[in-house]
């Protein structure tokens, strides 16, 4: 019989070509360059070898390394492979791919609506024009907006032109709101996201962002795995006996941790189960009801004790997210969904 080896292959995918190289187990060996191939479906066949994806940014790099080509890079995957110091990045399956494109397409809706709605008010108060109502954007408001007149065609134009986005918008979002909730009937996830609404604080659009992001919480091992995953840990700069912590490191996901610290300012009430939230409860089980009852009853009591002790509101949201974080684990732990 014939000794196994394993060959290690790096490829630096480009948009017109994917550059090659391979390194053998022999670490005395340097990785060679094997050339280009091309990046369709027929150019490549794994022959179910295993393969990973590596994110650009967690690739080592040596400082003042100034000189960047795709065979250089390929040597480099190659070489890195080959000494374990590669971490290799979640890929979804196509349909949880799709629905984070739908997920990330409603959060893009929602931004441009936002920055619209601001060009919106920031003409209104150069001009000294000012809603006397309560609720901007409300049935109200929107009826003042369409009886008001500015009093040169000029001025009339850019408002009307900036209503009629702000209206366009809006349609966008909503009818982009209204295919994720669709979608999600039939998405093999929609289990989990039904579970985490159980939560304070978090609703449907909360739930599936984090899980069109993050994909099945179960995948991390721990809590700890998921929180340092979303950026949500302290930063650390330690030497020697001296041990400093900063701020969040805002590593990973910034969707999910974008939607979770909105959802950890529900908190800051005192722990209570609203008409909406017993009704998102209703049809789960019991273990799920428990954990997130858990949930309110500490995260309202931190959120309270952090603000007494001087903290800053964000500082605090971001620590209760961190937490909140844990117990949706807990949660996706409680309700597996198929492999």
């Amino acid at each position: 019989m014939g000794n196994a080896s394993t060959l290690h292959v790096g490829l630096d995918v480009d948009k017109d070509s994917i550059a090659v190289a391979y390194a053998t187990e022999d670490g005395a060996v340097a990785p060679v360059p094997f050339g280009t191939i091309g990046t369709r479906q027929c150019d490549i066949d794994a022959k179910g070898l295993t393969c990973f994806v590596v994110a650009p940014s967690l690739i080592p790099r040596k400082p003042g390394d100034r000189v960047k080509t795709d065979t250089r890079d390929a040597v480099t995957l190659a070489r890195l492979a080959r000494s374990g110091d590669l971490t290799p990045v979640y890929v979804p399956a196509v349909p949880d791919e799709a629905l984070r494109d739908l997920a990330r397409a409603r959060e893009d809706a929602l931004h441009d609506l936002n920055a619209a709605r601001f060009r919106l008010k920031a003409l209104l108060l150069r001009n000294d024009v000012r809603y006397a109502g309560r609720a901007n954007w409300g049935a109200e408001h929107l009826r003042w907006l369409a009886r008001f007149v500015f009093p040169t065609p000029a001025q009339q134009i850019v408002f009307q032109e900036y209503v009629r986005t702000v209206t366009e918008r809006t349609e966008l979002l909503q009818r982009l709101e209204a295919e994720l909730l669709e979608q999600a009937k039939t998405w093999r996830l929609s289990p989990v996201v039904e579970a985490l609404q159980a939560l304070r604080g978090v609703q449907f659009t909360v739930a599936i962002t984090t899980i069109a992001e993050l994909g099945d919480l179960t995948r991390f091992d721990t809590p700890r795995q998921l929180m340092s995953y979303l950026g949500l840990t302290p930063s650390e700069y330690s030497s020697g006996e001296r041990r400093r912590l900063g701020g969040i490191t805002k590593a990973g996901n910034r969707h999910a941790r974008r939607v979770l610290i909105e959802a950890a300012k529900a908190y800051r009430h005192r722990a209570k189960v609203s008409e909406q939230i017993h009704a998102r409860q209703e049809h789960l089980p019991t273990v799920i009801r428990d954990i997130a009852w858990r949930a309110q009853v500490r995260l309202c009591g931190r959120y309270r004790k952090l603000l007494a002790r001087g903290k800053h509101p964000n500082t605090v949201a971001a620590a209760i997210a961190r937490e909140l974080a844990a117990f949706m684990w807990a949660i996706a732990k409680a309700r597996p969904v198929p492999a």
